[in-house]
C-alpha cells in the first residue's frame, strides 16, 4: 500500500514503519516513538479526568480571584473564564488531532511543520514555559506544605527556613514521580480527579456558610463604570485565560497519542475543559469575595484563605487536597511535555526521565517562581500573557500546516529520519521560522509602543493569525515543500 505525498512529489513511501530504519536514526529513542494502536487505551473517562484534575488547581483559582482584585464583578470573572476556555479548546483540538492520528508527541509533530531539526525551537519555547509552570505550581506546593505544618505546630512559623524546606520536599517528590513515567499519571487523574471536585465544593459550602450566603458574598459590583474602562480590562484577562492552557494546547498529542479513538479524546476534553474550569474558577471569585466578608480583606491566594480556618484538622485535610492537585496539574502539564521537548534536542542521549530532571532544576534556578507571584498583575498581565505571544504563532503555524498545508496526511516514518520529507534546508523549514517569528514580533510590539498596545493585550490572537495567514502564504510559494528522502 501507499501513501500520499503531502508534498506532490511522486515518491513511494510505505505505510508500514520501518522499525530498524527509524530506530537507528539519531531522532529517536523509545519515548519519542509512535504509540502503536495496541497500546492505546485512553478512553473518554481519562481525558475527562485529566482535564478536571488539571483544572483543579491553585492557579485556576488565583486566575479568577485576580479578575475580582483587579475589579471584575463575579459574573464579569466567570464569564471571560468560559469564553476562554472555550476559545482556546478550537486549537487544542486541532492540535490533539494528529496525536491521536498518528501515535506521536508533540516535538515529533513540529517537525512536520518546522523540520526534523527546527521543530527544537518551537519545542524548547513550549519548554521553557513549562518549566516556569512547573516552578510556579511546586512553589505553591511548598507553602501549602509548610502551612499545613504551621497548623499543626504552631512554632514551625517562627523558623526562617520553613517554607524552603518545604518546597524542597515538594520538589522531590515530583522527581520521584517523573521517575515512573507516563503510567503514573494516568493513575493520578483517574482516582483523584472526582475526590478533587468533592474538596471545591466543601471549600465553597464553607465560604456561604461564613459569609451569611450566596446574596451577600457575591453583592460586590464590579468597579469600572464606563464598558471602555471594562473593556480595556477584560480583553487581557481574555488573552490571559487563554494563555493559561496555550501550553497544553500545543503539547496535547503528548497525551492523545494514548486515545483509544478521536471520539474518546475529543469528548473528553470538550465536556470538562471548559465547564470544569467555569466551576473551579467560580469557586476562586465566591471564597475570594467572601474573605472581604469575613477576613475584612480580599485575599486572592487560596494557601492563605486554608490556613485561616482555625481548625488544624480542617486546614489539615484542606492541604493535603490542594497538594494532590498541584501535584496532579504539574505533572500532567508542566512535566510531561517539556520532558519529552528536552529528549528532542539529542534523543539519544536525553530520555524522558533525564528531560524531567532537567525540567526539574530549570523551573527552580531560572525562573524563580517566588517572584513571579508577587501580585495579581504580574500574574495574569505579564506571564500569562506574555508567553501567549511566543505560544499563539507555534499553533498558528502548527495547525495550518497539519490541516491546510498537509491536509492531515503524515508520513510518520520521515518525521524521525534525516533527508527524508521534512528535511527542508539543512533540518529546518526557514518559512515556518519566518511566520513564528514575525507572529511573534507583531504580538510584542506593544511592549515598545505604547499606541500598539492593544496588540500585546491581544498577544496569543494576533501572533496566531499573524503566523498562520504567513505560513500558508509561505508555503504556497515555489520551491516551499520539504525536500524528499534520497
Amino acid at each position: 500500500m501507499t501513501a500520499p505525498d503531502p508534498h506532490g512529489h511522486s515518491g513511494i513511501h510505505s505505510n508500514v514503519l520501518d522499525a530498524k530504519t527509524i530506530q537507528s536514526s539519531s531522532l529517536y529513542n523509545e519515548d519519542l516513538a509512535p504509540i502503536p494502536a495496541s497500546r492505546r487505551s485512553w478512553s473518554t473517562y481519562n481525558y475527562a479526568a485529566l482535564w478536571i484534575a488539571m483544572s483543579v488547581n491553585i492557579p485556576t483559582y488565583m486566575l479568577a480571584s485576580g479578575m475580582i482584585a483587579g475589579g471584575l464583578s463575579w459574573r464579569q470573572a466567570i464569564f471571560t473564564v468560559f469564553l476562554g476556555n472555550v476559545l482556546v479548546l478550537a486549537p487544542m483540538l486541532l492540535n490533539a488531532h494528529a496525536g491521536a492520528k498518528y501515535g506521536i508527541p508533540f516535538p515529533v509533530f513540529a517537525r512536520a511543520s518546522f523540520g526534523v531539526l527546527g521543530a527544537n525551537v518551537p519545542a524548547i519555547l513550549r519548554a521553557l514555559v513549562a518549566c516556569g509552570w512547573f516552578g510556579i505550581q511546586t512553589w505553591i506546593g511548598g507553602e501549602a506544605i509548610n502551612a499545613m505544618v504551621v497548623a499543626l505546630v504552631p512554632s514551625w512559623r517562627d523558623y526562617a527556613a520553613g517554607v524552603w524546606i518545604c518546597f524542597a520536599g515538594f520538589w522531590l517528590l515530583h522527581v520521584l514521580v517523573i521517575m515512573r513515567g507516563i503510567r503514573t499519571i494516568k493513575i493520578l487523574q483517574g482516582v483523584t480527579a472526582p475526590f478533587l471536585l468533592v474538596i471545591g465544593v466543601a471549600l465553597l459550602a464553607w465560604a456561604v456558610v461564613k459569609a451569611g450566603g450566596f446574596g451577600t458574598m457575591l453583592a460586590a459590583p464590579s468597579k469600572f463604570q464606563t464598558f471602555g474602562e471594562f473593556f480595556h480590562f477584560f480583553i487581557p484577562s481574555l488573552t490571559g485565560v487563554v494563555g493559561f492552557w496555550a501550553t497544553v494546547a500545543l503539547n496535547i498529542p503528548d497525551f492523545t497519542r494514548y486515545a483509544r479513538s478521536q471520539r474518546a479524546q475529543v469528548l473528553g476534553q470538550a465536556l470538562a475543559l471548559p465547564t470544569t474550569m467555569t466551576f473551579y474558577s467560580f469557586i476562586g471569585v465566591a471564597v475570594t469575595s467572601a474573605t472581604a466578608i469575613i477576613f475584612g480583606q480580599a485575599i486572592w491566594d487560596p494557601v492563605q484563605v486554608l490556613a485561616r480556618l482555625g481548625n488544624p484538622v480542617a486546614v489539615v485535610i484542606a492541604m493535603l487536597a490542594l497538594l494532590l492537585a498541584t501535584l496532579n496539574v504539574n505533572v500532567a502539564a508542566n512535566m510531561v511535555s517539556p520532558s519529552n521537548d528536552f529528549s528532542n534536542l539529542s534523543p539519544r542521549l536525553i530520555s524522558f526521565r533525564t528531560g524531567g530532571l532537567i525540567t526539574c532544576v530549570v523551573g527552580v534556578a531560572v525562573f524563580q517562581p517566588w517572584k513571579l507571584l508577587a501580585n495579581y498583575s504580574n500574574y495574569i498581565f505579564g506571564w500569562l500573557v506574555g508567553y501567549s505571544g511566543f505560544l499563539g504563532p507555534i499553533a498558528g503555524v502548527m495547525i495550518c500546516d497539519y490541516f491546510i498545508v498537509r491536509k492531515k496526511i503524515i508520513l510518520v516514518e520521515d518525521l524521525y529520519l534525516r533527508r527524508g520529507f521534512y528535511e527542508f534546508s539543512g533540518g529546518v523549514n526557514w518559512r515556518a521560522m519566518a511566520a513564528l517569528a514575525a507572529g511573534a514580533a507583531l504580538a510584542f510590539i506593544g511592549l515598545v509602543a505604547p499606541s500598539l498596545r492593544v496588540l500585546y493585550d491581544y498577544a496569543w490572537f494576533v501572533g496566531f493569525g499573524m503566523s498562520f495567514i504567513l505560513y500558508w502564504i509561505f508555503m504556497r510559494a515555489p520551491a516551499a515543500t520539504s525536500r524528499p528522502r534520497v
